[in-house]
């Protein structure tokens, strides 16, 4: 992701000033007037992202998003739609909820984002997210979700596959709102999800991960629970799943809504069967100073889970049946 470039107060200003100069000819500008938005396969140029999206309609297409942050947003109702950033890590879409819901709202056949981040989504229900997935296929890439209400959030397509890759969530989360809380990334009865090489940190209310899908896998990605604020579990499958949890790296920190456990098994009720479900190769401890007693996984599922070999640092206890 893109990272600022703070100049310290201390230099003689006739050294800020050509510095400062510097950045803003780097910085995206959109001076020139040009249309943001690129569907690749025509060159066709969009001043509206939700006029890319109907361009492609019913096919398959790809949109270029152009550096800078931009208030806008689309519904995708059909087709399969790639959205990538003209430089990773250099476009925002920021602010604006379509159907008070998400920047991106998808119900096509599959939708792929790559390189985009989504910051400050509201919406009146609390649920204002980077993405609202309402069914079809999903695929996130390099991307990051920050400071909004939840960064993923989706129906239940139990055909459907949710794939995440080396994309961070940054200050989400809450549970101020009557309707229940929102969560880093929550997804719903969707047949599997995968999460891999992701970051998870400061959430503000709620669980990291949330999820419905009948099969899981969460691999190698970090919940930084350091900066929390009300937070909760760090992984929730409140339904039950099957798959596989490992390589994770997660440290619970102090100011938390609910500590009893890092990682849950069908809180809700038994939807999914757990049997053989795996959680092994992790490291899960609390912040350095804190004296706290907590399970590592708690379960009401009744199934025979496959718990191996993780590292757990003082004050956890391995597995709780509840």
């Amino acid at each position: 992701m893109a990272r600022r470039h703070l100049i310290p107060l201390s230099r003689p200003l006739a050294l800020v000033v050509p510095a400062i100069l510097a950045l803003l000819a780097a910085a995206p500008s959109f001076a020139q007037g040009e249309a943001p938005y690129t569907v690749v396969e025509t060159g066709r140029h969009f001043a509206r992202l939700q006029d890319a999206v109907d361009a492609i309609g019913g096919g398959t297409g790809t949109i270029r998003i152009a550096s800078g942050r931009f208030a806008d947003c689309a519904v995708q109702e059909r087709g399969d739609v790639f959205y990538t950033a003209a430089v990773p890590g250099q476009t925002t879409l920021g602010g604006n909820a379509c159907e008070d819901k998400a920047a991106l709202v998808l119900r096509g056949r599959s939708a792929r984002i790559e390189g985009l981040a989504f910051a400050d989504m509201k919406s009146s229900d609390g649920n204002g997210a980077g993405i609202r997935l309402e069914q079809g296929n999903l695929a996130v890439a390099q991307a990051w979700f920050r400071d909004s209400q939840q960064g993923i959030l989706t129906a239940g397509d139990p055909a459907g596959t949710i794939t995440i890759d080396k994309s961070t969530f940054t200050r989400l989360g809450t549970c101020e709102f009557s309707g229940g809380c929102a969560h880093s990334l929550y997804i719903g009865d969707y047949g599997a999800l995968t999460v891999t090489r992701s970051r998870f940190e400061q959430g503000r209310g709620g669980h990291y991960v949330k999820s419905r899908a009948a099969r899981v896998a969460i691999l190698d990605s970090s919940f930084d629970d350091s900066g929390g604020q009300y937070t909760n579990y760090m992984i929730d499958l409140p339904n039950g799943a099957t798959g596989r949890i490992a390589g994770n790296w997660m440290v619970q920190g102090r100011h938390k809504e609910n500590y009893s456990a890092f990682i849950a098994v069908a809180s809700e009720g038994k939807a999914h069967s757990s049997a053989g479900l795996t959680i092994a190769d992790n490291d899960a401890r609390f912040v350095p100073g804190l004296s706290r007693h907590s399970a590592f996984v708690a379960d009401w599922s009744g199934d025979v889970l496959a718990i191996g070999a993780n590292t757990l640092g003082a004050g956890l206890t391995r597995f709780e049946q509840r």
